[in-house]
C-alpha cells in the first residue's frame, strides 16, 4: 500500500462519516524510537461537505487512561467537533496503545519521556507535512504534560508549535509518602510486578496506563526528584519557552490543584501566556472539574468558546472585562 506521507510509512486506515463531519484515520509508524514496533493512530476531523482550504491545524492531546473520544464522540460531539465546526483542521493523535493504536513490544515501559521525544515530534512532522501550517497544540492532564515535556526538553519548538494550552496540567503536587525513600523504593519494587494500571478497576477511564508511566511519575515526586528524564531538565527548559501558551485549571478539580497548574504556567518562559481558573468566584457558572473543565455543557457553553478565542488570537486576554481571571503576562 502507498503510503501517506513522505516522511515515514502512514496509511489511511479507516475514512468515515460522522453525520456532517470526516473522520480520516491514519496509522504513522515513523521508526524514529528505539522500539520499531511503535504505531500512533491520529484522527483528523474535517466537515464532510465543505470542499473549502482547511482552516489552522489544531492538534488535541488527551490525558491518562483516556483515547481520542475524549475530545470527539461518535455522535459528532466534543471540542473537536466544535473546532471543526468553526473552519479549524482539528488532529487527535492516540497515545501507545491507546483507542486505535496498538500496543507496542515495549508496551510495559512507555514513559512520558518516549512520548516526548520521539511520539510527538513525529505528530508534529506528519500534522505540517499534510496542513502546510504550523500547528497550536491543546493538552488535557497527562496529554497536557506531556506537551510541557516537549517543549522544556526542546524535542518541540516555534517550528513545530504556534501556541500550547495546558488544562488541568502540572507536575508540583506534593506526595510525602514518596519523599521517604524506602516507601518509594518499596512502591517501585511492587509497582515492576505489573504490565499496566488498569482504567476500568481504578474506575479513572476506558484505557489502561502502562506500568512505565507510574514508575516514572514517582521519580518525579521522589525525595531528588525532578521533571525530566536522565538527560535533560524539563522543568528548567520551561523557562526558556517562547511559544504563546494558555493554561487553565479547574476551582474544583482536587486532582490537578489550581496552585498547582498556575506553577507550572509561571515557569514558562513566553512573554505571551495567559492563566484562567474555572470556578464560580472567578465568574463561571460552576467549579469546574478536572474533566468536566473540557467535557460537559457548562463547558460547551463558556470554556469552549475561550479555546476558539484564543487558537484565533492569542494576544488578547480571554477575560478581559475581569482583569483578575486571566493572568496576561
Amino acid at each position: 500500500m502507498q503510503s501517506s506521507s513522505n516522511l515515514f510509512p502512514v496509511a489511511l486506515i479507516s475514512a468515515e462519516r460522522r453525520g456532517d463531519l470526516s473522520e480520516d484515520v491514519y496509522r504513522l509508524k515513523p521508526g524514529n524510537s528505539p522500539d520499531w514496533s511503535v504505531e500512533i493512530a491520529v484522527t483528523r476531523l474535517g466537515m464532510a461537505d465543505d470542499s473549502a482550504p482547511r482552516g489552522v491545524p489544531v492538534i488535541l492531546l488527551h490525558g491518562s487512561f483516556s483515547n481520542r473520544r475524549f475530545w470527539f464522540s461518535p455522535k459528532g460531539l466534543g471540542l473537536g467537533a466544535y473546532l471543526t465546526r468553526l473552519g479549524f483542521d482539528v488532529w487527535i493523535p492516540e497515545m501507545r496503545g491507546h483507542g486505535l493504536s496498538q500496543r507496542n513490544e515495549e508496551y510495559r515501559r512507555n514513559r512520558v519521556a518516549d512520548y516526548a521525544r520521539y511520539d510527538l515530534p513525529a505528530i508534529a512532522a506528519f500534522v505540517r507535512e499534510q496542513s502546510g501550517q504550523v500547528p497550536h497544540w491543546i493538552g488535557h492532564s497527562l496529554g497536557g504534560i506531556t506537551l510541557a515535556a516537549a517543549l522544556g526538553g526542546e524535542y518541540l519548538g516555534e517550528p513545530a508549535v504556534a501556541s500550547a494550552a495546558f488544562f488541568g496540567t502540572q507536575v508540583s503536587r506534593t506526595y510525602w509518602p514518596l519523599k521517604i525513600p524506602p516507601l518509594e523504593w518499596s512502591g517501585r519494587f511492587i509497582l515492576k510486578r505489573f504490565a499496566q494500571l488498569s482504567g476500568s478497576r481504578l474506575k479513572r477511564g476506558p484505557e489502561d496506563e502502562p506500568i512505565g508511566l507510574a514508575i516514572e511519575s514517582m521519580r518525579w515526586y521522589g525525595l531528588f526528584g525532578r521533571f525530566g528524564d536522565k538527560d535533560k531538565d524539563w522543568w528548567a527548559g520551561l523557562a526558556d519557552v517562547q511559544v504563546p501558551v494558555l493554561a487553565v485549571s479547574a476551582a474544583g478539580d482536587h486532582q490537578d490543584p489550581t496552585w498547582a497548574c498556575r506553577k507550572l504556567f509561571e515557569q514558562v518562559g513566553s512573554e505571551h501566556k495567559q492563566f484562567i481558573n474555572l470556578g464560580r468566584e472567578q465568574g463561571f457558572h460552576d467549579n469546574f472539574g478536572h474533566v468536566e473543565m473540557l467535557v460537559s455543557k457548562a463547558a460547551q457553553a463558556e470554556v469552549w468558546p475561550l479555546v476558539a478565542r484564543w487558537l484565533s488570537d492569542q494576544t488578547s486576554p480571554l477575560r478581559g472585562e475581569k482583569p483578575d481571571l486571566a493572568a496576561a503576562v
